[in-house]
């Protein structure tokens, strides 16, 4: 890892990445993409050690209370977090100044500031978001190496719920021919439904992939799904959106169960109550 010194942390829609670079290894990343301009080794952990000073400086100027997101890019409870602290000196500011708090993660390090997450939630609201893409905890390893794999993330937000503390998952992305069958979806629904989440993020069954990430992608198909690289190439090219076969198929499913037991769905849906504060705030976009 490496440490700088950030000009800024929030951007104008309220979220904010303390880390750059991930060590999960997961290996459709889209992270990884070029577009990105991440200059250095993404292993290589950029920490952004004045995080919680611009967290707090934002905040004090702002005159409307919000949601905070952070995780859309870099996971901010990677290993590194339990050394550097960030995170959890971020969410003290948020509780401080009274800011609603939206964490996305697949670590289960979360549940080391559940106290503070617990905190903001009874005085203002937190969002604990986890990507759950493979049910099968072999298959996790292979796809998101070096992370917790989805039984454990199953126990967090088991334990959120216990908490109070609503959670989102994010069903994505689910790989042509690797986690794209009906097992697997039902697995992760049945997992949800368990868990009491609120709402389930799903854009389509499938995968987006652009330069930067598609190499990374396509290497580790050669390493752990030998000849399925070549059927990408055939079926898809260098296409960005790489939807599943059984893309229609699954996402009937998907959308039953979710009505059957009345999670919401749709990204507007679970967009607009990531970004809502209870009546007394208004409502400001983090995406």
């Amino acid at each position: 890892m490496h440490l700088v010194e950030a000009k800024g942390i929030l951007s104008s829609q309220n979220g904010m990445n303390i880390y750059r670079g991930c060590t999960h290894g997961c290996i459709y990343c889209d992270s990884r993409s070029k577009c990105y301009h991440i200059d250095h080794a993404f292993e290589d952990i950029e920490v952004k050690i004045n995080a919680p000073e611009l967290l707090e400086k934002a905040l004090k100027s702002k005159r409307k209370k919000c949601m905070i997101g952070t995780g859309s890019m870099c996971d901010p409870y990677m290993p590194v977090e339990k050394e550097m602290q960030i995170m959890r000196r971020c969410l003290e500011v948020i509780k401080k100044y009274d800011y609603g708090a939206a964490v996305i993660t697949k670590s289960d390090l979360v549940l080391r500031d559940i106290d503070l997450l617990k905190s903001i939630n009874d005085e203002q609201k937190a969002v604990v978001q986890m990507t759950l893409t493979t049910y099968d905890d072999e298959l996790c390893s292979i796809v998101e190496p070096n992370v917790c794999v989805t039984s454990r993330r199953y126990e967090v937000l088991k334990i959120m719920q216990k908490e109070g503390i609503p959670t989102v998952v994010w069903l994505t992305p689910l790989l042509p021919y690797i986690n794209d069958d009906m097992k697997n979806l039902r697995g992760i629904l049945e997992l949800c439904a368990d868990a009491g989440v609120k709402g389930i993020v799903c854009f389509a069954m499938g995968l987006t992939l652009r330069e930067g990430n598609r190499e990374y992608f396509y290497n580790a198909l050669d390493r752990h799904f030998p000849g399925l690289k070549s059927k990408y190439m055939r079926e898809y090219g260098i296409s960005y959106e790489l939807n599943s076969p059984f893309q229609n198929k699954l996402m009937d499913e998907f959308v039953s169960f979710c009505r059957k037991y009345d999670i919401i769905y749709t990204p507007e849906e679970c967009f607009g109550y990531m970004n809502e504060l209870p009546d007394k705030y208004k409502q400001l976009s983090f995406f």
